[in-house]
This record gives C-alpha cells, structure tokens and sequence, in this order.
C-alpha cells in the first residue's frame, strides 16, 4: 500500500512516490502558494534572538537606533 501524506496547503491526500512530482504539495498551484506565504512572511522559523532587550540596555541601545550607523 502506498504511503500518503496531506498537502500542506490544501489537506488533500497525495501519494508519497518518485511519481508525485510536487511532493509534499497535491499540486504546483499548491506548491507556490505555500512558497508565497514564506516569501510574504506568514510562515518563519523561529529562532531565539541574538540580542535581548536587557543586553541591549546595557550596551547603551534603544529600538529606534539599533541599527543605525553609530559613526
């Protein structure tokens, strides 16, 4: 019996063989819209951040500088 999974995208059953060519998706369609939604930020990793707000208190940092060029 052959293994199948659920599209990410739209839960449809697809089979899980070198056949299926946009495994894990049903379907390129559901392929891209998945591909969108990272591009778009809807889906992320995540990841603890590198700096804390209390490290950045300490170093002398508010929000709206962090980033800015301190030369």
């Amino acid at each position: 019996m052959p293994i199948t999974v659920k599209c990410p995208t739209c839960q449809k059953e697809v089979e899980w063989s070198p056949e299926s060519k946009f495994k894990p998706f049903c379907s390129e369609r559901c392929k891209l819209i998945d591909l969108g939604d990272w591009a778009s930020e809807k889906h992320a990793i995540p990841v603890k951040p590198e700096f804390d707000q209390q490290m950045l208190d300490e170093l002398g940092y508010d929000e709206g500088n962090f980033f800015k060029d301190q030369s």
